[in-house]
């Protein structure tokens, strides 16, 4: 069943969180009622959402809190080598594992890029993230980059080699998008909050009027 709610561009300064945690809706009001706007859960790699990623329930109850909601992707373990047709198999389960959620069309679903292996030919990671980018876009979906530390991308090649105009710059030391900057910055937060553990999010403005798009309750 489709979520209820509306996709629109988030204002810049909203604090959000993102967790690999199972928010309930018990928590989640705990983290609207604290000032937070916004909350990021995981979609699966594989095709079908794994127990403890984001469930249609879960979903449902983050958006009954009064926060948005936006889903990334899990990304393999540190290491990993991508290709062109891992990137369309990833980006392909992303955008069905995103439809079994819920999730509208025009909401952003966030590609996590990073631990990729030494050595890999920066045309490799390209290859990977435009292939996903596509299988995203062709479901109805906007594609959003996560940069995280071991990209190999740097930030010129960011902005010019691929399709993405949306990036959220983790809390690792990553390069700059050149020319349009994030739309989201993560910091990081080492205590649990509300019982679970996340990393802390606040959306703005890139250089280009950019801004993320996630869904949200219709009021």
């Amino acid at each position: 069943m489709p979520l209820t709610g509306i996709v629109t561009s988030a204002p810049p300064r909203s604090r959000g969180f993102d967790a690999d945690t199972v928010v309930s809706s018990t928590i989640a009001q705990e983290f609207s009622g604290q000032g937070y706007g916004f909350c990021i859960r995981y979609l699966s790699l594989g095709a079908g959402q794994a127990s403890g990623d984001l469930s249609p329930t879960e979903a449902a109850g983050i958006l009954s809190s009064g926060l948005a909601l936006m889903a990334v992707q899990h990304v393999d373990e540190p290491g990993w080598s991508p290709s062109q047709s891992l990137g369309q198999t990833y980006g392909n389960n992303a955008a069905g594992n995103a439809a079994q959620v819920g999730f509208p069309a025009g909401v952003n679903l966030w590609c996590d890029l990073e631990g990729v292996a030494g050595g890999v030919a920066a045309s490799d990671v390209i290859d990977y993230c435009n292939a996903w980018f596509n299988a995203v876009s062709s479901a109805g979906y906007v594609p959003g980059l996560y940069v995280g530390a071991n990209a190999v991308l740097t930030g010129q090649q960011l902005y010019s080699d691929l399709l993405f105009q949306h990036y959220w710059q983790s809390c690792s030391d990553v390069p700059e998008v050149s020319c349009r900057g994030y739309q989201m910055t993560q910091s990081f937060v080492s205590d649990p909050v509300n019982g679970i553990y996340i990393d802390e999010d606040t959306t703005q403005t890139d250089n280009e009027g950019g801004r993320v798009l996630w869904l949200v309750k219709a009021r």
